[in-house]
């Protein structure tokens, strides 16, 4: 077996969140090595990778690296050994996590950062008693690790800065948002005003004026979708129309001393509150299973950051960012391959296997990939010119369901003064033609919205191309029609 070249992540702690992270490395090409004593960490790790192979990949319309090699130790020198990054996520107790983190540096690389995962403690506690305090820095993540982009990464005192920015540097590079915390508090900022709105929601519980699933509701339905794509600050900028912030303060502002919140006081969380909580929970949430219930978690936030996506909003531009990083697939039987990808799970119908619409969207994006490679690229359309499709025909051999890896291949069938003829192969994981789409295409003068010849560099490109692909069989389903 030949040796990985990959870079090598120590995932220390195997729960939910080292799960999370070893999911995330693993599936952005790193080799991922476990330490956890636990005997079920392997399956429980398993679960959690069945999970992220299904939803992080189709955050993308190019194909994530291969995966890199998964591997669970008994001993941390074996674990740590070699590695770029190192991960902690043991549980949040300060003596436990000192023990762990001084077995980590005993046998870690000395230039290797360390994370820890940790959602309360500050740098500076970590670090005490360390033989190198300035190698430990709090990596706080977000659940679930392989979809949410948010790292709070907080640096102490002795960090160094050129260490902190090339650790930001692979958190970026595996499409995480680190997010630099430069003033030690506990608890970080993230988590101090989700607590702020746990303290809220306890007492609106208590006091019996709202169920858990009400309390859900209003976020869920109402200002969680407005902080998915502004968060907390620019939502009320809006607010305030267009007077902008100082008028919505001004406003509103008053209404900060009038006695709504209990924040600096909590209910007692007595058995009785508790099995309220939990009585309510159960009656919201409990006909769906914990795996059922993230899997569900996942397929929305896929949704929501998929939209965003598209306008480049929150979480949608780090997608973009890392999307652009990803290599480009390397050419099939002398064809570009112009679409490398997973079918996201939004792109299937009831019938279970990706919808007829999606066949020509993945056409289309086969399309403007061609178009860039011929120049006809965003600048080109900026400068007025652009190809308009015509038409398509679609024949449909096989399934596509998903979670299916498909690749196009883009043939050029003619490209004749400004007609274009293409012709794609869909093909599955299998190597098999899974589904083709003829595509007539017409270049357009986008000021006179008239056709037109296409401009030097395209049309002395689709020459070059043109005279590659004579040669080449035509495909078989070529001028097919219904009938």
């Amino acid at each position: 077996m030949p040796v990985s070249k990959n870079k090598k992540a120590a995932i220390i702690g195997g729960g939910v969140i080292g799960g999370g992270w070893a999911a995330r490395f693993l599936l952005n090409g790193w080799d991922v090595a476990v330490f956890d004593p636990d005997p079920q960490a392997e399956r429980k790790i398993g679960e959690v990778l069945e999970n992220a192979r299904r939803s992080l990949p189709a955050l993308y319309d190019r194909a994530l690296p291969p995966e890199g090699e998964l591997t669970f130790h008994d001993d941390m020198a074996t674990a740590v050994k070699g590695a770029t990054w190192i991960q902690e996520s043991v549980p949040e107790q300060l003596a436990l996590k000192h023990k762990i983190l001084a077995q980590i540096q005993t046998h870690a690389p000395g230039d290797c950062m360390i994370g820890s995962s940790t959602s309360g403690f500050k740098p500076s506690e970590l670090q005490q008693g360390s033989i190198n305090p300035g190698q430990i820095v709090v990596v706080h993540p977000f659940n679930p690790v392989y979809l949410l982009p948010l790292i709070e990464v907080v640096p102490s005192d002795v960090t160094d800065a050129a260490v902190l920015e090339a650790g930001c540097d692979v958190l970026r590079a595996v499409g995480l948002k680190p997010l630099v915390v430069h003033k030690e508090i506990d608890a970080h900022i993230a988590d101090r005003l989700l607590e702020a709105v746990w303290r809220e929601g306890l007492w609106l519980v208590h006091d019996e004026v709202a169920t858990t699933a009400e309390i859900d509701d209003a976020i869920r339905y109402g200002f969680g979708l407005r902080w998915a794509q502004m968060g907390l600050f620019e939502t009320y900028r809006i607010a305030g129309g267009e007077a902008g912030m100082e008028h919505f303060i001004g406003q509103f502002g008053p209404a900060l001393k009038w006695p709504w919140t209990k924040l600096m006081d909590v209910p007692e969380l007595t058995p009785e509150l508790t099995a309220r909580i939990a009585q309510q929970s159960d009656d919201q949430s409990g006909h769906m299973t914990i795996r059922e219930l993230e899997r569900l978690r996942d397929d929305n936030l896929v949704g929501m950051m998929r939209a965003l996506k598209k306008s480049g909003s929150g979480a949608g531009g780090t997608i973009n960012d890392h999307e652009v990083t990803l290599p480009a697939p390397a050419p099939r039987n002398d064809l570009p391959v112009t679409v490398d990808r997973q079918v996201p799970q939004s792109w299937t119908d009831y019938n279970g296997h990706m919808n007829e619409a999606h066949y020509v969207e993945v056409s289309g994006q086969a399309s403007d990939r061609f178009m860039e490679m011929i120049g006809a690229d965003a600048d080109y359309i900026a400068a007025g010119g652009s190809y308009f499709t015509v038409e398509n025909h679609v024949c449909y051999l096989q399934e596509i369901k998903a979670g299916d890896q498909i690749r196009v291949t883009t043939q050029l069938i003619s490209a004749k003064g400004k007609k274009l003829h293409l012709f794609h192969r869909l093909i599955g994981a299998d190597g098999e033609t899974a589904a083709t789409v003829e595509t007539f295409l017409l270049h357009v003068d986008l000021k006179t919205r008239r056709t037109s010849e296409p401009g030097g560099v395209v049309a002395g490109n689709l020459a070059n191309m043109a005279a590659r692909h004579a040669a080449m069989p035509k495909p078989e389903q070529l001028g097919r029609a219904i009938g």
